[in-house]
C-alpha cells in the first residue's frame, strides 16, 4: 500500500473512533516529525470541541486564538487520539516511497535538497486525506455536520494557513482564514 492510501485509511479510522454528539467543530492534524527529521514524519489526528473553545475563551480575550490556535488546543487537539507515520506499516511504506522518489538519504549523507522535498511531499499527503475525509463524506457521516480539518506544524506555523486552506471547501475554514497573514 502507497504511504499516502496509508494516512488515509487510518484517518478515517480515527475519525470513526471519534465521540459522536460531543460537539466536535474541527478535526486536527498536527503535522510532526522524531526529532524534527523529516525521515521520520507523522501524523497526530486529533479533535477539538465546542466545550474546548469555551474553556479556552477564559484563558485569551482574543475570540480566534481561542477557537482556531493550537496553543488552545486541548490534549485530544494537540496530541491527538492517534498517530500515524511512525507506526510500522507506515514506516516502512513512507521509507519505500522515499527511497523510490529518491528523497532518502542518510545520516552521513548531504541532504541537498531532500529534507525540505521530505516536509512538502508529507504536507501533499496530509493535505489529501483531509480532503479524502470531506470527499469521502467520512466526517458527516461520523459527526453529522461537515467540520474543517485544521492541519498544523507547530514548527513552521506560516504553514498553517496554507494547509488549510487547500485541504477544506472554503466555506468551511472561512472563518479560520480570517486571520491568515
Amino acid at each position: 500500500m502507497a504511504f499516502g492510501e496509508h494516512v488515509e485509511r487510518v484517518a478515517a479510522e480515527v475519525v470513526g473512533e471519534f465521540p459522536a454528539d460531543s460537539g466536535i467543530y474541527a478535526v486536527t492534524f498536527r503535522i510532526d516529525s522524531v526529532d524534527q527529521d523529516p525521515r521520520l514524519p507523522y501524523l497526530a489526528i486529533g479533535y477539538t470541541t465546542e466545550a474546548d473553545a469555551t474553556a479556552a475563551a477564559q484563558q485569551t480575550p482574543d475570540a480566534w486564538e481561542a477557537r482556531w490556535s493550537y496553543a488552545f488546543f486541548p490534549e485530544t487537539g494537540l496530541e491527538g487520539v492517534r498517530t500515524v507515520g511512525r507506526d510500522p506499516d507506515g514506516a516502512r511504506s513512507h521509507r519505500r516511497e522515499a527511497e523510490a522518489r529518491g528523497l532518502w538519504y542518510e545520516d552521513d549523507d548531504e541532504a541537498d535538497g531532500r529534507d525540505e522535498r521530505l516536509v512538502e511531499w508529507f504536507y501533499e499527503v496530509c493535505v489529501a486525506a483531509a480532503r479524502r475525509l470531506h470527499d469521502s463524506g467520512r466526517i458527516v457521516a461520523v459527526l453529522g455536520r461537515p467540520v474543517p480539518v485544521i492541519l498544523y506544524d507547530m514548527f513552521d506555523p506560516d504553514a498553517m494557513f496554507e494547509l488549510t486552506s487547500s485541504a477544506n471547501p472554503a466555506d468551511l475554514v472561512a472563518d479560520f482564514m480570517a486571520e491568515a497573514p
